[in-house]
Order: C-alpha cells, then sequence, then structure tokens
C-alpha cells in the first residue's frame, strides 16, 4: 500500500496493543493523523509515542466504547485535535469468559452486549454523526470476528454479540449510504495477538487445532488486518459497503 488515507483523520479504538495498535500505526503510514482511543492509558500512549517516532501525528484519548460520554469526547478530541474526521476503526472489543450455553452468566451475557454490541454501536452513532455533520461522506469499520459468523462452542455471549455487530453495519450501510457513508465490518479469524497467545499458552494441541481450521495452516498476524481495516478506509474501496469481510485465512470457507 502507498498513502492509500493520505490527508485523512483516522480514530482507531482499542489501539493500544494488537489489532487496534497495527492498525493505528497502518493508518499513519499510509498518510492519515490518528486519534489513539483505549482503555488501557499506559499502552494507547505507547502507541503514540510509537507512531510520532515514525513521524507521524496522533493523539490519546482514554475512551471505553460501553459509555456513551466518553465516546461523544472522543469523537470531540479527535475534532478539536485535528478539525475533522474521515474514517473509523472502531476496533475495540473484548472476549469475555468462554462457558457452555446451559452453563453461562447473565454478568458474561451483559458484558459482551455492553462492550462488543452497544460499543460497536455508539461508537457508530457518534462517529456517523460527525461524519453526517461534516457533509462529505467517510468510512466506518468494525471489527466482528469468524465467531460473528458461525457458531463457536462455549463461546455464545461472544458468538451472539459478533452476530449483532454484523446486523448492526449492514443496518447502518443501508441508513448512511445517502450520507456517502460506507459502513463495514472486518471478520478476523485466529490472529497472533499477544492476548490470543496468552490464551493458549503452551497449549500446542488447541494451537495446532486453530491453525488446522484455517486453510493456510496458521495465525494471522495483525498487521494483515490492519492492512484490511485501511483499505475499506480508503478510495479503493469506494463501492464497498454492507459487507462483512472474512480475514481469516480461508477459515469461512474450510
Amino acid at each position: 500500500m502507498s498513502g492509500l488515507v493520505e490527508g485523512k483523520v483516522a480514530l482507531v479504538t482499542g489501539a493500544g496493543s494488537g489489532i487496534g495498535r497495527a492498525s493505528a500505526l497502518a493508518f499513519v503510514r499510509e498518510g492519515a493523523k490518528v486519534l489513539v482511543a483505549d482503555v488501557n492509558d499506559s499502552a494507547g500512549e505507547e502507541t503514540v509515542k510509537l507512531i510520532q517516532q515514525a513521524g507521524g501525528e496522533a493523539v490519546y484519548q482514554h475512551c471505553d466504547i460501553s459509555n456513551e460520554a466518553e465516546v461523544e469526547a472522543m469523537v470531540a478530541r479527535v475534532i478539536e485535535a485535528f478539525g475533522r474526521l474521515d474514517c473509523a476503526y472502531n476496533n475495540a472489543g473484548a472476549p469475555g469468559k468462554g462457558s457452555s450455553i446451559i452453563d453461562d452468566t447473565v454478568e458474561n451475557y451483559d458484558f459482551n452486549y455492553a462492550v462488543n454490541l452497544k460499543g460497536a454501536w455508539l461508537s457508530m452513532k457518534h462517529v456517523a454523526r460527525q461524519l453526517i455533520a461534516q457533509g462529505d461522506g467517510g468510512a466506518i469499520v468494525t471489527t466482528s470476528s469468524f465467531a460473528g459468523l458461525e457458531g463457536v462452542r462455549n463461546s455464545g455471549a461472544y458468538v451472539a454479540a459478533k452476530h449483532g455487530v454484523i446486523g448492526l453495519i449492514k443496518t447502518g450501510a443501508i441508513e448512511l449510504a445517502s450520507k456517502n457513508i460506507r459502513v463495514n465490518a472486518i471478520c478476523p479469524g485466529p490472529i497472533g495477538t499477544a492476548l490470543l497467545k496468552s490464551a493458549i499458552g503452551e497449549n500446542e494441541a488447541a494451537r495446532d487445532h486453530m491453525e488446522k481450521m484455517t486453510l493456510l495452516r496458521r495465525f494471522g498476524e495483525p498487521s494483515e488486518i490492519a492492512n484490511a481495516a485501511v483499505w475499506l478506509c480508503s478510495e479503493q474501496a469506494s463501492y464497498v459497503t454492507g459487507v462483512a469481510f472474512p480475514v481469516d485465512g480461508g477459515m469461512a470457507a474450510a
């Protein structure tokens, strides 16, 4: 890629680590200024530092995406810092706890709803309001998951929330098309983030099983999701909206 979002202003949530950090760096590499948002202040500020060391422009804003006031403040901060907003990658989310349908708890469902679905909606809502106010369109990308496309054993609350994200972006695409705002989702497969590696630990059998679920027989890299997010926000994807885009090594086809 080369200058795909040159001169644009992007917002990335969950940008303190993993896919979010890789995406913030990718947006800057491709010419954008970036607002980095996260609930982990030290991690988010480290991402800003990495961007600045690379010669890019970025600011940090603490944001719990399940809190509407904090989401509003996040969007206000990007305008204060850069004067406008062109695109957003609403990446923040969390897996909650794994449990069977019959043993799961209301607390786990509430957590998954608040972060993975309500948080995605709040981010889309306030980004879209800003893009509409500016009057010249834009792009919104949200992270769903391969679990948003199919069932996953012992992950009902997470699966339900991530399926909900896909319904949300399709509805957003319908409602915002007349405003020249494109709305899409990325559905990552197993990505070699610190979070996933920590969850697997030394369980080689689990790693082998997950790798064999993909056609490419490997974990993806955070940068591979980042590249997809930047492309979906660029003019190269100008005719793409309402899509749940698997970036999963072929898992959805297997």
